[in-house]
């Protein structure tokens, strides 16, 4: 019983018995900084309609600001505008503009530090460097967002739309990103979760995720950024359900694998990508389920990957299915249907009674010599590739898919 007083009395004199809610409105001075000075934990704060120019806002207490009617705080070009250091903080409904470059600092229209259970929701971000930029911290909420970056900038001068540095266990759900460095980059960001976003037309890669370990990435849309998704020297993550579309240029990928171990590649479509998938040193890797539609190369499958498998997928319309570097082949191909295969089932047990050859062999001369890629249409190629189909001397024996699906699998 005396345990159950003094954690009550405890309690009272971090958090209030009664939270108030006060209204803001646009003055002269500080109004929202005073309004945040003057709060106590578990306070709400409205802010009303206007432009609130305050320079850099810092938040060290547990209190909800809720925008009335869009109110906007501007940066004025010069300074971040809200500093999170404060658990439990909830920032919604708001307008943040106008951060400014820095060459030497990571603006961010919200930064969280240390910071945890925090929601930020249903804010639109205009021209800030970095949107929200959140370091050291875990258990936050990032929903529902709008974030667009500034479309004259290069990629030195752009900051990210949603950046995380060593946190854990994140939600990050139904934003829209446009125009960022990166729609979204994590470093050293474990156990979290991305479901839902919209991350387009970013100068360098929609997903961006580094040394971050089982976290799962599904429902998400990468379209017509410098790549879709750069994931790198990670393991154990999950992607489901994503769409990886119209990701184009000379080193533009729907999905860039690099030295990543124990994941989970389904039920994902690769449209109109350069190549839809980049595989460079992975391992133990299942891909399964995806739809592979009119990209250049369909998966680009590197010598130093081993032990993956590649099963139930479908490849219509690419213009090379798979390529590789090497005369080996240490993944497992199996079950996926192909356009391009010519060959029969006579049992109609839907599966092809004879081995397929995804690697053409002009694909393997291109990886070897690109400029080849100017013979494409040419007649003597159609001429070799089918010599070597009659007759394999060149493309890897190995690479085979031993029971090919007659059907395409729904």
């Amino acid at each position: 019983m005396r345990l159950c007083t003094v954690v009550i009395i405890a309690l009272i004199s971090v958090y209030p018995l009664v939270s108030k809610t006060m209204s803001v409105y646009p003055k002269l001075g500080k109004p929202l900084t005073d309004a945040i000075n003057n709060a106590q934990a578990g306070d709400t704060i409205l802010l009303h309609a206007g432009t609130y120019i305050e320079g850099l806002i810092t938040i060290t207490k547990p209190i909800t600001i809720l925008g009335q009617q869009r109110p906007v705080l501007d940066g004025d070009n010069k300074s971040e505008i809200l500093l999170i250091r404060s658990d439990s903080v909830k920032i919604s409904g708001l307008i943040l503009r106008n951060t400014g470059i820095s060459y030497l600092y990571e603006r961010a229209g919200i930064r969280l530090e240390f910071s945890h259970y925090c929601v930020i929701e249903h804010n639109i971000f205009e021209n800030t460097c970095y949107a929200i930029y959140s370091g050291k911290s875990s258990h936050n909420i990032i929903s529902h967002n709008s974030i667009r970056g500034n479309s004259t900038l290069d990629e030195a001068s752009a900051g990210n739309g949603i950046h995380c540095w060593y946190c854990n266990n994140y939600r990050i759900e139904y934003n829209t990103i446009e125009k960022q460095r990166d729609g979204i980059y994590l470093e050293f960001t474990t156990e979290s979760q991305m479901t839902s976003n919209r991350s387009e037309k970013n100068l360098r890669y929609g997903l961006h995720f580094m040394f971050s370990h089982h976290d799962k990435y599904e429902k998400n849309i990468f379209k017509n950024n410098g790549a879709g998704v750069a994931v790198m020297y990670t393991h154990h993550v999950e992607m489901y359900q994503n769409i990886f579309e119209d990701n184009q240029g000379s080193a533009a990928y729907g999905l860039l694998l690099k030295d990543i171990t124990d994941g989970t590649i389904k039920d994902n479509t690769f449209s109109h990508n350069t190549a839809g998938i980049y595989a460079e040193g992975g391992g133990r890797i299942i891909v399964e389920y995806n739809d592979f539609i009119e990209n250049g190369w369909a998966i680009r499958l590197m010598a130093d990957c081993t032990d993956n498998t590649f099963s139930k997928n479908n490849f219509l319309g690419n213009t090379f299915d798979i390529a590789t570097n090497s005369f080996s082949n240490y993944s497992v191909f199996t079950g996926n249907y192909w356009d391009k295969y010519t060959g029969y089932d006579i049992n109609k047990d839907s599966v092809g009674d004879i081995p397929y050859h995804p690697v053409r062999l002009f694909c393997y001369l291109v990886e070897q010599n690109p400029p080849a890629m100017l013979l494409l249409r040419s007649f003597l190629i159609s001429l070799l590739e089918v010599a070597e189909s009659i007759f394999p001397s060149v493309t890897p024996d190995t690479l085979i898919d031993s029971s090919p699906s007659m059907l395409y699998i729904a």
